[in-house]
């Protein structure tokens, strides 16, 4: 039985292609302006790595911010979800999920069952999502996929005072031109975001174990800085690409569905 999970953000889109709870494919892209030509391009590139066609698809779950306009989906749910749902699969003890997306953060409170008791998020704001860190990145003129990297070489410890990203990059500029390092620059965006996160996730209080998911969740200078801030050691997704676990949800909540009709 052959199923798949769409994820369609802000920033990038995912595609999770599963066969009896093991994953087939997974691909990763940067968004189009369109949600619906993200969700068609990404699903034929994990189809193509798994050298299956369409109809080879039994059931597939869209999710994310372009959820709604992913032209074959069989359902859709939410990000929250699918995010706790994935999380629980590789990691029965998660009791919260901290999701960094490209223009939101969310904070997912589970139950010893798995089911998700609290969530919040944040989608008001750039600050404390990936976009902020993508802003910072072109500030400084360094590659984003860096950062976590770059930061990990601070001496000196810096702190950016602004939340919102508009005064943070002038901030940024600020100390570049005082001759700041800029791997203490990027350490102090690193804990100046997770301070954001942080808060979101103690306001619904924070329960052991804690993983993040997400494309940020690869930065490891975030990661480490979030642990930090939430006063958590938070686990790592072993083995698991944390950027592909909204569809790998949306894969699973296919799966079952699948099941249900099968018998039904």
């Amino acid at each position: 039985m052959i199923v798949a999970g769409c994820d369609i953000g802000s920033l990038t889109a995912k595609a999770v292609i599963m066969e009896n709870g093991k994953i087939l494919s997974d691909a990763v892209m940067r968004a189009k302006t369109r949600p619906t030509e993200s969700a068609t391009e990404i699903m034929q590139m994990a189809l193509d790595k798994a050298g299956l066609t369409a109809n080879d698809i039994r059931f597939v779950v869209g999710t994310g911010y372009g959820r709604e306009h992913i032209p074959f989906v069989d359902q859709v749910e939410s990000e929250i979800s699918c995010h706790a749902k994935s999380a629980w699969r590789i990691m029965p003890s998660v009791r919260m999920v901290i999701d960094i997306g490209g223009q939101d953060a969310k904070a997912t409170r589970m139950d010893d069952n798995g089911n998700v008791a609290r969530y919040i998020y944040n989608d008001k704001c750039a600050s404390g999502t990936g976009r902020f860190l993508e802003v910072m990145a072109e500030a400084m003129e360094i590659p984003l996929s860096e950062m976590g990297a770059i930061g990990e070489k601070s001496t000196e410890k810096l702190r950016i005072s602004n939340q919102c990203v508009i005064f943070a990059e002038t901030e940024v500029v600020s100390l570049i031109n005082e001759g700041k390092e800029i791997a203490d620059i990027v350490n102090a965006l690193h804990h100046a975001m997770a301070k954001r996160v942080a808060a979101l996730a103690k306001s619904i209080e924070v329960k052991e174990d804690v993983v993040m998911t997400g494309g940020v969740a690869k930065n490891s200078g975030v990661f480490n800085a979030l642990s930090e801030a939430l006063n958590v050691q938070m686990k790592p997704l072993d083995g698991m690409d944390p950027q592909i676990m909204g569809a790998f949800g949306a894969a699973l909540y296919a799966e079952e569905k699948a099941g249900l009709k099968k018998t039904g």
